[in-house]
């Protein structure tokens, strides 16, 4: 799968033995752009989506959280085991749900937030975006040096192809008043710079 390569290493075996598994957050990315449709006729959050829920099922020894951000962060689920109870909490992530914007570094944040009382022998965060940070309080850097001092491994994948994407556009119909979704075309970029990407879909 695409996130084969998101294994963490396990530490000594000493370690092990103390402390099983690992704890992830997912730190997923709903703000606007995730609406482009590079991969007609899904959008980037519905793909995102789909790859977040085929980890979670291939990891089910690990305890995964999730973490949605736009133009802020929150918690949709504290890391557990609990396979069933991430994916319907998965499954309900939508947009809209907060302020529009890409605020990584707050992503990144409370999902370290997550992570700190954790006693596992690896602690990941998987970001999922397209990147392009515009909001927030903490920037990127900030966040992922605190990941560093915190030796949480951030893992990124970058969602969407860049360049000029099929993107939904809202406008208002000049006779009727009525509000009509009409697909336009948008320059919507994939980039990441501030941290090394593994992967892209």
């Amino acid at each position: 799968g695409v996130l084969a390569q998101a294994r963490p290493q396990q530490g000594s075996s000493r370690e092990d033995v103390t402390t099983q598994g690992v704890d992830i957050v997912v730190a997923l990315d709903v703000s606007g752009s995730m609406r482009a449709e590079d991969f007609q006729p899904r959008n980037r959050l519905e793909v995102a989506k789909t790859v977040v829920g085929d980890f979670v099922k291939h990891r089910v020894t690990d305890r995964i959280g999730l973490v949605v951000f736009a133009g802020r962060s929150l918690t949709k689920a504290p890391p557990t085991t609990d396979t069933a109870v991430l994916l319907r909490q998965l499954d309900d992530v939508k947009f809209d749900m907060l302020p529009d914007g890409t605020a990584i570094g707050s992503g990144l944040a409370t999902s370290l937030t997550r992570l700190r009382r954790s006693k596992a022998a690896s602690r990941v965060i998987v970001l999922v975006t397209d990147g392009s940070n515009n909001a927030g309080e903490i920037d990127p850097l900030t966040a992922t040096s605190l990941a560093k001092a915190m030796e949480v491994r951030v893992y990124t994948i970058l969602v969407g192809r860049g360049g000029e994407v099929p993107m939904p556009v809202q406008v208002r119909d000049p006779f009727t008043g009525a509000v009509v979704t009409r697909m336009g075309r948008a320059q919507v970029d994939v980039s990441f710079p501030e941290i090394e990407k593994f992967d892209r879909l």
